[in-house]
């Protein structure tokens, strides 16, 4: 018998989708109004007076008026806040500040708004909405669900509480989910990620789990200490378990792993929620790339990456984006955020409805030599060196070598193997070959005998999580960079005799 909670769902989630594909269906409308709806509401904030936000009427004004900043460019606006003054980037005051771990600026303080946090609560659950409307897949909402997150434990500075973002959004879960929902509070409040996951597993691994949910790399952790403790898949452990819910890195890097791990084949959902705001997530299992959400209080404006670094480059909205290029996503929003760069780079994969992937990060590239290298180029090569082989990769990063002992310079990939290649030279002439065709300018650096090719690294077991416990960032949303433009992570991975 299904139940009352698994039969209600499909109705609303008809509902919602009815709604979804409405303002989908009409992008640059709703962009517009959106657009329209910031201005007038934060005319008379202090931002708004500063940058004459009574004179704007089209995006033209805006980009004449806005210039794109980044986080330490806002802070000023963002101190004031954080001092007890109010209007300042939005009317009133931010009922949040997510606290997030900047590495360049320190500590991060984004600010969340009455009008910005019900976006972030109801893309998450529109997300799930989706998949029931598409699959008619309503079972799992019986069972258990579990968010591998942050502490759901607030400070307050000047009547705004703070904390992670994934601990703010865990005081918005549905009543109606409560009583499905795991781990306790109290485990949930663990501040030490290594006792948190034991501890889950604890509590979780007699349940009926059906979702689960995290960033692909500690949902391995957890998978792991599962498996350690039952000596059986994931699957086989939890068997009403059918669907990941995932953001925050690409999952494919991933995926064989994953199936290992489970046994067996699941459904998976991808998000892409931030501090700054919940940007997108996937509507259809079988299309690629995330809806991006036009009707959430967000206006975006995209600037070709490769042009990013220029005096002036273009800002396009939605209505000017093509497929198939590599832009920074710059955002304005509903807490306060203006002309804003998040630090992202996104390609649309659809353009009816607009669909996107993360790239990478535009400070997260290799152009030691003029190759620009970026993340979506390495985890491409990586998926399909491995694809239809044994080898199987639990994390890795790629850093230039610039100065080798001998030969020429090289991109040194640091990879942590769970199966290793049975023939490495063929897997890293894969992986090359897939680079070189992804990026023109590294084949002709390498063409050209400006690089050699790729060399790889072979860290430990375990060696990331040990790296990343080093630096304080084990756990909660906290992921390894794909690649760098420095040595630094790859230098401490040697200097902690992290590699085998």
């Amino acid at each position: 018998m299904p139940s009352v909670k698994a039969a209600l769902s499909k109705p609303f989630a008809k509902f919602i989708a009815k709604r979804i594909n409405k303002w989908a269906s009409k992008p640059v409308e709703t962009q517009q109004k959106v657009f329209k709806d910031l201005i007038t509401k934060a005319k008379h904030t202090a931002f708004g007076k500063d940058h004459d936000f009574s004179t704007i009427i089209t995006h033209q004004d805006f980009k004449s008026k806005v210039p794109i900043r980044d986080y330490e460019e806002l802070k000023p606006y963002v101190e004031r806040i954080v001092a007890g003054e109010e209007n300042i980037l939005w009317k009133g005051k931010p009922i949040y500040f997510a606290k997030t771990s900047g590495t360049t600026s320190g500590a991060k303080y984004i600010p969340i708004t009455k009008e910005s946090m019900p976006t972030h609560v109801e893309a998450a659950r529109n997300a799930i909405l989706m998949y029931i409307h598409e699959t008619g897949n309503s079972k799992f909402v019986n069972g258990k669900m579990i968010f591998l997150q942050g502490s759901p434990i607030l400070e307050e500075q000047n009547g705004i509480k703070l904390g992670r973002l994934s601990g703010i959004v865990a005081h918005y879960v549905p009543k109606y989910l409560q009583k499905n929902r795991m781990p306790s509070l109290e485990t949930n409040c663990i501040e030490d990620w290594e006792t948190k996951v034991e501890t889950i597993v604890d509590e979780t691994i007699n349940e009926d789990m059906s979702i689960i949910s995290g960033i692909p790399s500690w949902v391995q952790m957890y998978f792991e200490k599962l498996i350690e403790r039952k000596n059986k898949k994931v699957g086989d452990i939890f068997k009403n378990f059918n669907l990941f819910i995932f953001g925050g890195v690409n999952y494919e890097p991933y995926r064989a792993k994953f199936e290992n791990l489970i046994g067996r084949k699941v459904d998976s959902i991808e998000l892409y929620p931030a501090s700054e705001g919940f940007f997108a997530f996937q509507d259809k299992q079988k299309e690629k790339g995330m809806l991006l959400q036009l009707n959430s209080g967000i206006f975006y404006e995209f600037v070709k990456a490769d042009d990013f670094f220029k005096e002036n480059p273009e800002r396009i909205t939605i209505a000017e984006v093509e497929l198939g290029v590599n832009y920074v996503m710059i955002i304005s929003t509903t807490a306060g955020l203006w002309a804003y760069n998040i630090g992202d780079t996104i390609e649309f994969t659809s353009l009816k409805p607009y669909r996107v992937i993360v790239s990478g990060r535009i400070k997260h590239f290799i152009s030691a030599f003029g190759e620009h290298v970026i993340g979506k180029e390495v985890e491409q090569a990586l998926k399909e060196a491995i694809e239809n082989t044994t080898i199987s990769v639990n994390e890795f990063t790629v850093a230039p070598q610039i100065n080798p002992d001998e030969g020429l310079p090289y991109h040194e990939w640091l990879i942590e193997f769970e199966n290793e290649p049975e023939n490495e030279q063929d897997f890293i002439k894969n992986l090359e070959q897939s680079l070189q065709l992804q990026n023109s300018y590294y084949f002709d650096l390498i063409e050209g005998k400006v690089l050699q090719p790729l060399k790889i690294t072979k860290i430990k077991k375990d060696g990331f999580q040990m790296y990343m416990k080093s630096i304080g960032k084990l756990g909660g949303q906290n992921k390894i960079p794909r690649l760098s433009n420095d040595r630094k992570i790859a230098d401490a991975l040697l200097k902690q005799n992290l590699t085998k």
